[in-house]
């Protein structure tokens, strides 16, 4: 017996011939009493075999919006940036010497881009498979077909937004022109930013 959301309301229980008279699509939200949450029917075997769904594993509707990604991008530079300044601070109050002042201001300005670099791969590659930003405004990075990407993966994604950035961050309006959202570097590295479902 499968509950069945309609209309945004949970109804039913029904059984898999109330389910055919009623046709529903592949996209339709059901839910056992088994189950923890509610999964899109093309997701569940036996109804993918009783209905003929073919499994989908990253529906159109969750790809990451452009706001989205860029307001956790912006979350994401504030907690490194924040995070390298404080140890800067530290170090700058613990001396009194102009010259090593000097220094550390200089190693705070060109580690600032590898060390985002290096928090943004080891954050997408891990098992969260997103920053702190994106785990904020609840999208994540993943493969083409809906499965976590590795390090390797997550190294060449990152390493190739170079490319958005040099093309006048042309790399990043494109994901308004192509339906999985993607921007340039996605692209690239053969990757997608999905986010939580509504339900």
């Amino acid at each position: 017996m499968y509950l069945l959301v309609v209309n945004g309301k949970p109804e039913g229980p029904y059984s898999i011939n109330e389910l055919k008279a009623m046709q529903i699509k592949a996209a339709d939200f059901v839910k056992t009493a088994e189950m923890d949450d509610y999964k899109e029917a093309h997701e569940i075997a036996q109804l993918r075999t009783i209905f003929g769904f073919q499994f989908q594993a990253v529906a159109p509707q969750y790809f990451g919006a452009f706001d989205q990604r860029a307001l956790a991008a912006i979350i994401d530079w504030l907690i490194v940036i924040g995070s390298l300044s404080i140890v800067t601070l530290i170090g700058l109050l613990a001396t009194s010497d102009a010259t090593v002042r000097t220094i550390l201001l200089f190693i705070l300005a060109i580690i600032i881009i590898p060390a985002h670099l290096a928090y943004s791969i080891a954050m997408e590659g891990s098992a969260r498979q997103a920053t702190f930003g994106k785990k904020i405004l609840k999208i994540q990075v993943c493969n083409m077909d809906g499965s976590p990407i590795n390090m390797a993966k997550a190294a060449g994604r990152n390493l190739a937004k170079i490319f958005s950035v040099l093309t006048f961050f042309v790399g990043y309006l494109i994901c308004f022109f192509n339906k999985k959202q993607q921007c340039l570097h996605d692209m690239i590295a053969g990757t997608l930013v999905t986010r939580e479902r509504l339900i």
